[in-house]
């Protein structure tokens, strides 16, 4: 399994309903894990900046992240990102295979 990170920024109309956050939160959960059994979460953050949330989790594939993605945006976010994520343990083994 990959590891992936999801940045999102939410609508200026969801983000308006801060009151129902738990419940779109919830819902949004619900559709990721129903359409996406496969993704297991490591660890969700609310921010307080560029991006509103950044979620980490592990999926087989970058389709897989796509979808995640892509129910972000289904769901009110206004901007979502799916950046692969790499352990550091193992980024200096592939340093140590370039240099």
């Amino acid at each position: 399994m990959q590891t992936y990170i999801l940045m999102t920024k939410l609508s200026p109309e969801l983000l308006k309903k801060m009151k129902d956050r738990d419940k779109v939160g919830s819902n949004w959960l619900d559709q990721v894990r129903k359409k996406c059994p496969q993704v297991k979460f490591v660890a969700h953050y609310a921010l307080l900046g560029s991006y509103d949330f950044l979620d980490i989790y592990e999926a087989p594939d970058a389709e897989v992240a796509a979808k995640v993605a892509m129910i972000s945006q289904l769901n009110g976010a206004l901007q979502s990102e799916s950046w692969t994520a790499i352990p550091y343990k193992r980024f200096l083994e592939l340093t140590k295979e370039i240099c």
